[in-house]
């Protein structure tokens, strides 16, 4: 089966419930969510449920509007669930626990957050392949947290300054190409 055909599969089994599909997912994917959640933080049930919330998230997507992969089935679904674990980790840090307390936290609400988030996600990734090759190589490190000298020493700029100004070029030119994208005046007034 070739990878298009064996990712329509996987999403297909997701949508009718072909257990058979669904394993498979369950066996390429939930090891390395796993991996990710312990390494950030979490434990082996939070992987479960970040899995399932993944899961879930990808089936109502399809079902409420015409999704297209434009990766893998594999790579979206594992980055949904790391946008899934992200979300839960930062919403755990503003909450107090009380074990008295019930958290009121709606599931359509979070599927609703997480979409949405998904969708700001897709629109970055998009925008950032119409940038120059250049700038996204900046912007990685960046993004990463390369320090400024690192990035200065890899690139052969002269001066700490020099990546500054070059790393606001890039995130200019970034954030007026997804501006200009009539998409995110949608994100933008949900």
């Amino acid at each position: 089966m070739t990878n298009k055909k064996h990712d329509d599969f996987l999403l297909k089994s997701l949508t009718s419930g072909n257990e058979t599909g669904i394993l498979e997912i369950y066996k390429s994917i939930y090891p390395k969510v796993l991996r990710y959640v312990l390494k950030h933080d979490g434990s082996e049930d939070d992987a479960k449920d970040v899995m399932q919330k993944g899961l879930l998230q990808l089936a109502v997507r399809v079902q409420t509007k015409k999704l297209e992969i434009t990766t893998t089935f594999e790579g979206y679904l594992f980055t949904t669930c790391k946008n899934v674990w992200r979300r839960e980790a930062k919403l755990s840090k503003r909450r107090v626990t009380n074990n008295r307390v019930i958290d009121l936290v709606h599931e359509e609400r979070e599927i609703a957050l997480a979409a949405f988030e998904q969708d700001q996600w897709e629109l970055f990734q998009e925008k950032l392949l119409e940038i120059s090759e250049n700038c996204r190589k900046i912007l990685k490190h960046f993004f990463n947290k390369t320090p400024y000298v690192k990035i200065a020493e890899i690139f052969g700029y002269a001066t700490e300054n020099t990546v500054r100004q070059r790393i606001f070029k890039c995130k200019s030119k970034l954030k007026e190409a997804i501006q200009s994208d009539a998409r995110y005046k949608e994100l933008k007034s949900l």
